[in-house]
């Protein structure tokens, strides 16, 4: 890939995969890192859901602290297979994902797709809010992530 996507220029998160959201959610209050906030219903990505296993997607627990610079998510996955389950059990918790800012998680999609990045799932709100991921760990050692909310920061 030649070209410079600007799809990528607005860090909103770091994503991080742990075993047990409440061990991983007391460390961090432990040392200062919080409040911690549950992840809004991921059933609202239902609308336009594509990706290896909707009922998977569903089963992932997620809760979010809003830092001054940047927001830390942990997930932890349900025992269903998800790319995030194949993470944890294959390199164990982690950083799995960097969250960039878009405004337009279909132009943005479209944009990264034109310049060779293949999407791995693909999340809608009826709003049109949403995320993209794609298939960037190999090349990038990380996956990438745009994602647009519509006047929320913890979407």
């Amino acid at each position: 890939m030649t070209n410079r996507l600007d799809v990528f220029r607005s860090l909103h998160h770091v994503c991080l995969v742990v075993a047990d959201l409440d061990a991983a959610t007391a460390y961090y209050e432990s040392v200062g890192i919080g409040p911690w906030h549950d992840y809004p219903p991921l059933d609202a990505y239902l609308h336009d859901l594509r990706g290896p296993d909707p009922q998977a997607f569903l089963e992932l627990r997620y809760r979010y602290a809003d830092l001054d610079n940047v927001q830390l998510q942990l997930c932890q996955p349900g025992p269903d297979d998800t790319p995030q389950r194949r993470f944890l059990d294959t390199k164990g918790p982690g950083v799995y994902h960097l969250g960039f800012d878009v405004p337009d998680c279909d132009r943005a999609e479209q944009d990264a797709v034109a310049a060779g990045l293949h999407v791995t799932s693909h999340g809608r709100r009826v709003d049109g809010s949403g995320f993209t991921y794609f298939d960037t760990a190999p090349a990038a050692g990380v996956v990438l992530e745009v994602r647009a909310a519509l006047g929320s920061r913890d979407a």
